[in-house]
């Protein structure tokens, strides 16, 4: 004898339905069969959806019973011959005017008590099961109905009723015994009492149904057939890479279904551990697919965590006080109170001092709690030897789940330490001694990204998932996105890392996927996307709160400058290019640096100098080392130094730094570049990292530059203005080339001064065959003494600046 259970989804519609017949008709070929079924999907929650309006003098629960009426008379009619339907359509219209009596007289009484809203619950299986049994008689004859309500009895606790085990099993037994037919179909859910008043199992009962079928038969096994695949290493919905666990013990799955994994009610695991009867998990949409085989003896794998669940909607409970230390039986008459108040506790930690006992429970029951354990421990709350219970709502209880962790060391911190990361804030911690469950609650909004990150550290092959969110999509960006796609399948094959692009945006538009978006689209995605808004930008990426989240500002904008304080806050990185931040006020710069420490959000930036050059790497390493930088030398500007190796007699002024333009090499706004202010933030961030305090105003920067110049206010004027000043430019030059010299924007600091200026740079200096836009800084140092040390390449342009912000994300995801 083999027993199936088929759920909601499974019986949905009169599609789904014959999918399970064909089930049903091909295993019955083997074995005689039990097959309870649940109501259709959707309609338990109608039920009690209409029981409560009618309680509440609503009329509208006649429009939901004409909306279940018509549900299952529509699944009838697409099971069951024309020929045949008239006798059933009448049994299934006395049913639902039965159903309509009971309505009406809660609509009347304006009340609903346990009792009847149990009766009124139990007309979902009853349909279901009547229409299955009927449907599959059409295609097996030797098939049958039976009504479980005649064979399992309970006490009269309404909801959640107790079943007596002994007397069911005897009635179960018997009916079985003296039955031919080879498939019987049952509903679900539903018993009764042992006076006869119709009781329910509580949600999810008709598993548990299922279960006690198979045990009073020492059925072979059990099947439960569900819409998804079996168990699994998390929940599919949240975790898109969650797989199906192939084999796992009884005591995994309890903890697992305890802990929030719906494919199993808790209790159904009771019945059959007891006969050893293993229980079968399968998908009725997928009949082939393997499944999850719950057993004693379940294949031992080397992972010793088997899964990764989870219950919303808790409620932290604290007591404490000294009044509690020492004191015999305070735990007692807490747990007394909640029983009392049929409040179940779902979650327990006490402190070894006595000092405070920590609970977990439902949001629903909050309220409750709080006001019956405050009357319990008055005296002592006056007296003030105890608080005042402390409520703390929406949270939710992560478990790591798995029969082998006892015996590997160090899961818990690794728990706590990949939650750490990625700033999820541990509330209360529970471990049995059993050590095949730790628990922690965390806020509810964290809940994602826990699941997402734990998961992606147990059972991922240790693949990191980054996702980033992209302000700034011009010619850098458009190159950083470029190079993402590039380089996507060869990061994840060989350094393990998952690069998605979850938003970009530039100044009118911005676009967000949760899943990532496609990297060939993202151009067409972002015209279709909303106006752009720096709030609502920040807004959606706290919304979501993904784990390793990175936000990639590619502006030279200053109002985007100010939001990192802001991201680093939420735990979200920080990789820019844009050099405002670290070179406004020092006291900004030190906050930046000192939140990404204290919320674990690393905040890169080495672009900032020398675009994909090792510069400010190089410094952070020297000054970890212990080394002391006592004078910089550089050229920081490739864009100035294209200028000048290609301002010659042949070539203006204005045509050359038109051309940097054209070529990527200058900022959107030339006279940011040519002013020498970005120089001076460039050596004004490499004296920061050196570990020295300066502010910008301090370094002296001698411009080029005529004020006509300087004092224009668009880019038309200012390259009208760099024709008219010509002469100014040629004079120059002319003088660079008498002093047979080459003309370098130099930044330079050397005993607590900084200046930047245009230098007359002879043959036998370093800096003298400096080509293109290559930048080059010179280190003096206390290693570093005779021989600077020197670092030398191309600092501009659109690929070699995305390639650095690139390396930057490829540093967290190295972390």
């Amino acid at each position: 004898m083999r027993v199936l259970k088929f759920g909601g989804t499974s019986v949905a519609n009169a599609e789904n339905i014959k999918l399970v017949l064909d089930i049903v008709i091909n295993k019955a070929q083997d074995e005689k069969l039990v097959v309870v079924v649940s109501a259709l999907s959707k309609v338990t929650d109608l039920l009690q959806l209409a029981a409560s309006k009618a309680a509440a003098n609503d009329e509208s629960f006649k429009d939901i019973i004409t909306e279940i009426e018509k549900k299952h008379l529509e699944a009838l009619k697409q099971l069951i011959p024309v020929s045949e339907q008239s006798g059933l359509l009448s049994h299934i219209k006395r049913i639902i005017n039965h159903l309509e009596t009971l309505l009406d007289g809660c609509f009347l009484l304006g009340e609903l008590s346990s009792r009847t809203l149990d009766t009124i619950l139990s007309f979902g299986e009853l349909l279901s099961s009547y229409i299955i049994a009927e449907a599959l008689k059409q295609k097996l004859k030797n098939s049958s109905y039976k009504d479980s309500r005649e064979l399992i009895k309970t006490n009269n606790h309404f909801g959640k009723a107790a079943v007596n085990f002994e007397l069911s099993n005897k009635l179960i037994a018997d009916f079985f015994a003296s039955n031919d037919n080879q498939v019987v179909v049952m509903p679900g859910f539903i018993a009764t009492s042992e006076d006869g008043i119709i009781t329910t199992l509580g949600r999810g009962g008709s598993d548990y149904t299922a279960a006690i079928i198979a045990g009073a038969l020492n059925a072979s096994d059990l099947e439960i057939w569900t819409d998804v695949n079996g168990m699994f290493t998390a929940n599919p919905k949240i975790v898109k890479q969650a797989q199906p666990i192939a084999t796992i013990s009884y005591q995994e799955a309890m903890e697992l279904s305890h802990f929030g994994a719906k494919v199993l009610y808790p209790p159904t695991i009771q019945p059959v551990l007891r006969k050893n009867i293993p229980i079968l998990i399968k998908n009725t949409f997928e009949p082939q697919a393997e499944g999850t085989l719950i057993s004693n003896n379940p294949e031992s794998h080397a992972n010793p965590v088997k899964g990764i669940s989870h219950i919303d909607n808790i409620t932290l409970i604290t007591l404490e006080g000294s009044g509690m230390i020492g004191v015999a039986g305070s735990s007692k008459r807490l747990f007394e109170v909640l029983s009392n108040e049929s409040i179940n506790v779902i979650f327990i930690t006490q402190a070894s001092s006595e000092h405070s006992i920590c609970i977990g429970i439902l949001n629903s029951d909050a309220e409750t709690a709080e006001i019956a354990i405050n009357k319990a421990f008055q005296i002592e709350i006056v007296q003030n030897k105890i608080d005042p219970c402390i409520v703390e709502k929406n949270l939710c209880i992560i478990a790591l789940v798995g029969e082998n962790m006892k015996n590997h060391q160090g899961l818990s911190g690794r728990m706590f330490s990949t939650l750490g990361k990625n700033n999820v804030n541990i509330r209360a911690i529970a471990q049995g001694a059993s050590e095949r469950n730790i628990s922690v609650v965390i806020n509810e909004r964290d809940v994602k990204k826990a699941l997402n990150t734990l998961h992606e550290n147990f059972f991922e092959e240790n693949t990191k998932q980054l996702n980033l969110f992209v302000m700034g999509v011009g010619n850098v960006g458009e190159k950083f996105i470029e190079q993402i796609h590039q380089q996507k399948k060869f990061l994840k094959e060989n350094l393990k890392i998952n690069l998605r692009v979850i938003a970009v945006s530039n100044s009118r538009k911005m676009y967000f996927d949760e899943d990532g978006m496609p990297l060939k689209e993202w151009q067409s995605l972002l015209e279709k996307g909303e106006t752009a808004n720096k709030a609502e930008f920040i807004a959606k990426v706290k919304a979501l709160n993904l784990r390793n989240s990175i936000f990639v500002d590619i502006t030279a904008n200053e109002e985007v400058s100010k939001t990192y304080e802001q991201y680093l806050k939420q735990n979200v990185a920080v990789v820019t290019c844009n050099k405002i931040a670290c070179s406004s006020a020092y006291d900004n710069y030190k906050n930046l640096k000192s939140l990404s420490r204290k919320f674990n959000a690393p905040f890169l930036f080495e672009t900032n100098v020398g675009a994909g050059l090792p510069i400010i790497d190089t410094v952070k390493n020297l000054i970890a080392s212990g080394d002391k930088v006592h004078k910089i030398q550089a050229v920081l500007s490739g864009s100035l130094n294209f200028i000048f190796n290609n301002f010659d007699k042949n070539n203006t002024f204005h045509d050359v730094v038109k051309e940097a333009g054209v070529q990527g090499f200058t900022e959107p706004d030339p006279k940011i570049d040519l002013s020498g202010i970005d120089v001076a933030r460039k050596i004004l961030i490499l004296i920061r990292e050196s570990g020295y305090q300066m502010e910008i105003k301090d370094i002296e920067n001698k411009s080029f530059l005529p004020k006509e110049c300087m004092g224009t206010t668009n880019n038309d004027a200012f390259f009208a203005s760099l024709k008219e000043h010509a002469k100014h430019f040629e004079s120059i030059l002319a003088e660079a080339n008498e002093k047979e010299s080459r003309l370098k924007f130099v930044a330079q600091f050397e005993n607590g001064k900084a200046s930047v200026g245009l230098q007359f740079i002879p043959k036998d200096h370093p800096f003298y065959n400096l080509e293109g836009k290559d930048n080059i800084v010179l280190f003096y140092t206390d290693r570093y003494v005779d021989q600077p040390l020197l670092i030398k390449g191309a600092g501009a342009g659109a690929a070699v600046t995305a390639s650095g912000i690139f390396a930057d994300v490829i540093r967290i995801g190295n972390v």
